[in-house]
């Protein structure tokens, strides 16, 4: 053990965890671009960040005991934007979150790692953004229905990366399964 109690060679704080995550994220994504193009790279990646987002979220919601469905929108953002906090450190990206009304408010992004490195790559021209199914997979493992949509991107031209999202606070309502009847009835 050293004098920190851990035993040789233990990653410590100061080890990139995350970015080393993402190089892999990144080379895979290119490996499978390289062998099977464009369409498969996309789909894949697309479908490999929503699950992880989803179990990300999910995560979070039953550490936290957070109940997103029952929380005013400030609260709301303020939880929320913990969860991808999780998946990135601050130097990798920037974001903020604006309540725009009592069941809807917009994402920010500024500055994402991702774009760069593709840009870095040569891999930005066929590049589909995973985004909306990444941000999916959060509000699902959030438990909540939102109905969101990018309205900026920066990868086709935009200044920022900007997200507009609108919670359905009905949609647990109509989604909640209807009492049974009692057993004897017709």
């Amino acid at each position: 053990m050293d004098d920190g109690g851990r035993p040789p060679g233990a990653p410590d704080e100061d080890v990139p965890l995350r970015q080393f995550w993402w190089l892999h994220d990144a080379r895979w994504y290119q490996g499978v671009l390289k062998r099977f193009g464009p369409e498969a790279a996309n789909e894949i990646n697309a479908e490999a960040m929503k699950f992880v987002a989803r179990r990300l979220a999910m995560w979070f919601r039953h550490r936290t005991r957070v109940d997103f469905n029952e929380l005013p929108m400030t609260e709301f953002v303020k939880w929320f934007e913990r969860i991808p906090a999780l998946m990135w450190t601050d130097d990798m990206y920037e974001v903020s979150q604006t309540v725009l009304g009592e069941d809807e408010w917009e994402t920010t992004v500024p500055k994402n790692f991702a774009l760069q490195m593709l840009r870095i790559a040569r891999a930005l021209d066929t590049y589909a953004c995973p985004c909306l199914d990444m941000r999916a997979g959060w509000f699902e493992g959030m438990g909540v229905s939102v109905r969101d949509s990018c309205v900026e991107c920066r990868r086709t031209g935009g200044d920022v990366c900007r997200f507009r999202a609108v919670v359905d606070r009905d949609a647990r309502r109509r989604t909640a399964p209807a009492a049974e009847a009692p057993r004897d009835a017709p």
